[in-house]
């Protein structure tokens, strides 16, 4: 089957969309990009995902005619691609076009838009045994809330993880946890949810949100707070949570067992609401 992707208000096959060598997402990274699920063609919190979108081309000042005429284009994505009635994912980018190198933003510039659905199951395994995981120090530069195409720190982070057998990199920033590689870090500790305050350290995280509407909605204590690495060992019940992640239990960190060295009681709850919901 020939993919059919979707650039710059067109649809055309993968093989000849094209983009310019200046573009700046190519020469700065000068963009962002957002990742939305669909399970069996519904899509998944949309308006939370449209709403960071918008958050990211504001804080970065890329002007692309709005974000609401997407929702549009991915439905038709997914059907040129025969993926309207399966789990999917849509990858948006949005860079600030093209133009000779210079490091201010041009003004008037044409946004590059490009987008693409794929197939998107979920990690079953993982979800029903868990992972290992490892820590390193967060590299990354001081706006992670804005889900820039500037990626390298976390590939080259999550490459040391998949290097060590392990399924993600847990990021510690002077001592504390904020999150990992692709996916926001929630662990549980007597009872209690606790994970790091939305900050410019962190992505706010769609599925992070999720779950702690979920506690708020079944009287799990939460707490928003910075904890240390040195807690993360402590903790009963480590989760590694994303669109691509979901909820998915962490077992092991750096090798040392967390809690019973399985799914705490906690994390299945959350992962069997979860699914309902969706």
């Amino acid at each position: 089957m020939n993919e059919t992707v979707y650039l710059n208000g067109q649809f055309l096959p993968r093989e000849k969309a094209s983009v310019s060598p200046d573009d700046r997402g190519f020469l700065f990274a000068d963009g962002i990009y957002e990742v939305i699920k669909y399970y069996n063609g519904k899509p998944f919190r949309f308006p939370d995902h449209l709403a960071r979108l918008k958050r990211s081309l504001e804080e970065v000042q890329i002007e692309c005619g709005g974000v609401a005429h997407f929702e549009q284009v991915f439905a038709q994505l997914l059907a040129e691609n025969k993926l309207e009635k399966s789990h999917a994912g849509i990858y948006l980018q949005v860079t600030r076009g093209a133009h000779q190198r210079v490091h201010h933003f041009p003004p008037n510039l044409s946004p590059t838009v490009y987008a693409t659905a794929f197939a998107f199951p979920s990690f079953t395994e993982n979800l029903e045994n868990g992972i290992e995981v490892i820590t390193r120090e967060d590299i990354r530069w001081l706006r992670c809330d804005i889900k820039s195409v500037a990626l390298l720190p976390n590939t080259m982070l999550y490459n040391q993880a998949r290097e060590a057998g392990a399924g993600e990199c847990i990021l510690i920033r002077d001592g504390m946890v904020t999150e990992a590689t692709h996916s926001s870090v929630l662990a549980v500790k007597n009872g209690v949810v606790i994970t790091h305050p939305l900050s410019h350290l962190i992505l706010p995280g769609i599925t992070r949100k999720v779950i702690l509407e979920i506690c708020a909605d079944n009287n799990i204590p939460t707490e928003e707070r910075a904890f240390s690495e040195e807690e993360l060992y402590e903790m009963d019940e480590v989760i590694i949570a994303g669109t691509g992640s979901e909820i998915t239990p962490v077992i092991r960190i750096n090798e040392t067992p967390v809690g019973k060295q399985k799914p705490g009681e906690v994390t299945r709850f959350l992962q069997r609401t979860f699914f309902e919901m969706i």
